[in-house]
């Protein structure tokens, strides 16, 4: 085993590691609005659920030179944000969101998603996507550093308000995951497609 310790490792040596250890990953596109009414679109893959009673989801979002990204500026402003599940479908799309863009530009522009309204928030919904939820902040918490201000990142815990489904993958209750087909993040450039699937009941 080779031993080492993250306090000695660079930011960066512990991004590559961490990306290349905890994989796959789900990627949450996430859609907010700023101030100005700019439409902000990222993808995330620091993303997970919390809770189901009630459903929370979280969303890790890192901090660039100390500044915090757009996504986490605007949905901490507005209070909202509209999640939405990276499939095969939209993977392209997803990753061109990702260029870094000024704060006055929307990665609208020039994407391949269209907007949907919402029914309870403010921020529009993104097409294709075969899920989307709408999300209220229900808290943030600064994570690194020893003040909120020189924190490492934010850590945004979104409460569902609203959840909207292709019905061509929802049956019984069920989202179907052959039909849902998400991708998920690996290290580097590499995604990957759900592979064999296999099952395993819980002991009683």
């Amino acid at each position: 085993m080779i031993s080492l310790n993250p306090t000695e490792m660079s930011e960066r040596e512990n991004y590559t590691f961490l990306t290349g250890a905890i994989v796959p990953r789900p990627i949450a596109i996430i859609s907010t609005i700023s101030n100005e009414g700019i439409m902000n679109i990222a993808p995330f893959s620091y993303f997970t659920i919390v809770s189901s009673n009630p459903p929370l989801i979280a969303v890790s979002i890192q901090r660039r030179n100390g500044e915090r990204k757009d996504t986490a500026r605007n949905a901490i402003d507005s209070g909202e944000f509209v999640l939405h599940i990276t499939d095969e479908e939209n993977v392209e799309g997803a990753n061109w969101t990702a260029a870094e863009l000024p704060p006055d530009q929307s990665e609208l522009e020039g994407s391949p998603f269209q907007t949907v309204d919402s029914v309870h928030v403010r921020v529009p919904g993104l097409s294709p996507a075969k899920i989307r939820m709408e999300c209220t902040v229900h808290k943030v918490i600064p994570l690194g550093g020893h003040t909120a201000e020189d924190a490492g990142c934010d850590l945004l815990i979104g409460n569902i308000v609203f959840y909207h489904i292709d019905e061509a993958i929802y049956k019984d209750g069920t989202i179907s995951t052959e039909l849902l087909k998400p991708v998920s993040r690996l290290a580097g450039h590499n995604f990957m497609k759900i592979g064999e699937q296999f099952i395993l009941e819980r002991p009683k």
